[in-house]
């Protein structure tokens, strides 16, 4: 699948890579910054943001669909970085198509299972009534319904899309992602590793990464140094930018 990307910058390739119901609009503000050094790959994942819509989805064919990219964007190896289910895609890459890896970053997810969780989310996206919607306020007011938090809410209406005929839709295929949800949350199996160097980057008020996964993640990734940003909660990029753009360079150069 030819996924939708824009570049910054220019230099060492950096492939950046969202979570589940996210976009490459998430690591903008981020990905700036990292421009003024390397060239920045911003990436929408398949079903989100302006990448194609396909029943397929899972791992096996998210990893597929960057390999691909790096390939027609002729990137031998690339530094890669992907934050939840794009940590997952991010770890998949590199165990499984490691001379495509330079460095690898990891941000707010573990190498484990993680059963679904975003029933609540899902429930967000169903409760706005898309064939009557006249705008974004009366979307939020819908929403507000069954998701109370109004960050969780302006995360989730990022993906509200107007098109030019003045009609909503989402940018994200909501059916073939709840469909999956399962599959998200799947770790890594096997005894398989990546043996380059890496940064996992934990939220210090996330509980996506405790003490308890630091053995699992060096069984997979030997090299791993593993990081906290204080005060932050699972949207690190979000909460403390500035930190978490510093710990990155800080790696990478």
């Amino acid at each position: 699948m030819k996924l939708n990307f824009r570049t910054l910058g220019e230099g060492e390739p950096l492939i950046i890579m969202h979570g589940v119901f996210g976009s490459s609009d998430n690591w903008q503000t981020l990905g700036k910054v990292f421009a003024e050094n390397f060239k920045v790959y911003l990436v929408d994942l398949r079903n989100h943001g302006n990448s194609p819509h396909s029943d397929e989805f899972d791992y096996d064919v998210m990893v597929k669909d960057v390999v691909e990219l790096m390939d027609d964007e002729g990137l031998p190896k690339a530094l890669i970085l992907g934050h939840s289910m794009g940590g997952k895609v991010a770890m998949h890459l590199a165990t499984e198509h490691s001379e495509k890896v330079d460095k690898l970053i990891v941000v707010d997810i573990a190498p484990k299972y993680y059963p679904p969780h975003h029933q609540q989310i899902f429930d967000g996206f169903h409760s706005v009534d898309l064939d009557n919607l006249e705008n974004r306020k009366d979307a939020d007011e819908q929403m507000s319904k069954v998701i109370a938090n109004m960050g969780v809410r302006q995360f989730i209406l990022k993906n509200l899309d107007r098109k030019k005929d003045g009609s909503f839709a989402w940018k994200l295929n909501v059916d073939a992602i709840q469909k999956a949800i399962e599959k998200v949350g799947e770790g890594i199996e096997g005894s398989v590793s990546f043996e380059g160097v890496t940064l996992f980057i934990a939220g210090g008020k996330s509980d996506y990464i405790t003490e308890s996964d630091h053995d699992l993640i060096r069984e997979h990734f030997p090299k791993a140094v593993i990081a906290t940003v204080k005060d932050a909660g699972h949207w690190v990029h979000a909460e403390k930018p500035k930190e978490l753009g510093e710990m990155v360079m800080e790696f990478l150069t």
